[in-house]
């Protein structure tokens, strides 16, 4: 399934033709270049290889840098792409915005959550704390029981507990592209996406397309 690397620009709002207003995303996607193409001979699979921004070539690998040369230039980032179509792509072609998505399409949109380090239960998983009353006692955020004494002795898998939020990969599936402007590479996605603003996003056609009714 085809899509682009994009920046999250961040949230705004868009007005129908029947005066509705409509929360977005705004996204600056491609354009792309191809950097490798997967073949069913070569590799066992087909593919597309794309990549994105720019980086100086001593900050990467020698490697790196002559893995990107034939499409041009080192990337900032690659992403490949499983397609059945890898026959029509060739390296060093340029995919656009335009190329891949139009106004109401239904996308998939990865990216990853914003950091906030080590949390409590309270932030991490939205716990009522305990009483500030009652015997209370220096204990007004904290977790309460985690489990028993004797039997099982020992903490389940799985329990709620304090730990490191956020920067974790995540992908919001099924969302519509309410406006595409081709001369910016700009993509308007209704709703909200993972990441904060200039993270780095993947946008994809949606795997599980569904039809938006709006």
């Amino acid at each position: 399934m085809e899509g682009l690397i994009g920046t999250k620009i961040g949230m705004t709002q868009l007005f129908t033709d029947q005066g509705q207003v409509v929360p977005v995303t705004a996204l600056k996607a491609g354009p792309c270049i191809v950097v490798q193409v997967r073949t069913m001979e070569r590799d066992g699979y087909e593919a597309i290889q794309i990549g994105a921004g720019t980086k100086r070539d001593k900050t990467v690998s020698k490697a790196y840098v002559k893995h990107c040369a034939p499409a041009g230039r080192t990337f900032a980032s690659l992403v490949e792409f499983h397609t059945d179509k890898a026959s029509e792509y060739a390296v060093g072609q340029e995919i656009k915005l335009g190329d891949l998505f139009k106004n109401g399409d239904v996308v998939d949109v990865t990216g990853t959550t914003k950091g906030h380090g080590f949390a409590g239960v309270v932030k991490r998983y939205s716990f009522a704390g305990q009483t500030a009353t009652h015997g209370s006692h220096e204990s007004f955020r904290g977790p309460g029981s985690v489990g028993a004494c004797a039997y099982p002795g020992r903490i389940f898998k799985g329990k709620k507990m304090p730990g490191h939020m956020g920067a974790k990969r995540r992908t919001t599936q099924n969302l519509k592209v309410v406006r595409i402007d081709e001369e910016e590479n700009l993509i308007f996605i209704k709703g909200a996406i993972p990441g904060g603003k200039n993270g780095e996003v993947i946008v994809r056609k949606a795997i599980k397309a569904k039809k938006h009714g709006d």
